[in-house]
């Protein structure tokens, strides 16, 4: 019998709620440095401020993405964008998958490269781990009319780190996504000047998504982030 047969239960549940290994112990350093007050710098500070939900995380085509779309169909006054992606690249079949199965179509969302995303006074940018917000920090530079928070602290319990889920198994997908889906929610609650008066179909097309999108400030000319 094999050594790791004992350990494949627990594997599997890692791998369901978490990703990977390395996606468990990054959840529990994270939640160690928000029971440790390290993580203040990325709550959420003057909510009557915010004027856009920008969703960002490294490729803008499976979480930040998701965001977007929950988002949009909630109403809200919305953008996504990656870190480290290449402007104009679609969402892999595995995202598209697990958005249809929480209800959403993903099919005409694209791709934007932070440093083809306009930045506007009054943007709340929504990051996914730690270090996406940290380092976003430090491309927005001294700039005090934006703020960068973690989404995943809307989730009902906490979560400063929500993992990305790209190649990973679908079960850890619907995972991920659930998360995303529920913080989204709790976001809406927290900036209720965001949401419009008629939620946005999101599935509807291509052409109401780039609507959306043009409407929430996303440029589709290179600009900059400070």
């Amino acid at each position: 019998m094999s050594w790791r047969r004992p350990f494949a239960p627990l594997a599997e549940a890692i791998n369901r709620r978490h990703g990977t290994w390395r996606g468990l112990v990054r959840a529990w350093l994270a939640r160690i440095e928000l029971a440790c007050g390290r993580l203040s710098g990325f709550r959420l500070r003057h909510p009557h401020k915010v004027r856009r939900a920008v969703f960002i995380c490294l490729g803008n085509i499976c979480r930040s993405a998701f965001a977007e779309q929950v988002a949009a169909r909630l109403g809200m006054t919305v953008a996504s964008a990656g870190l480290s992606t290449h402007t104009g690249s679609a969402s892999p079949d595995s995202a598209l998958r697990a958005a249809r199965r929480h209800g959403y179509d993903m099919s005409a969302h694209r791709a934007t490269d932070l440093t083809d995303f306009e930045v506007q006074p009054g943007d709340l940018f929504l990051v996914m781990e730690v270090r996406q917000a940290r380092e976003l920090r430090r491309r927005l530079g001294p700039r005090t009319d934006v703020e960068v928070v973690l989404l995943g602290l809307w989730c009902t319990r906490p979560m400063p780190h929500l993992h990305d889920p790209f190649t990973l198994s679908d079960a850890y997908f619907d995972q991920c996504f659930a998360r995303v889906r529920q913080a989204v929610r709790g976001l809406q609650r927290a900036v209720p000047q965001l949401t419009r008066r008629e939620p946005v179909d999101v599935a509807a097309g291509a052409n109401d998504l780039a609507a959306i999108r043009r409407t929430a400030g996303v440029s589709d000319r290179s600009g900059s982030v400070a």
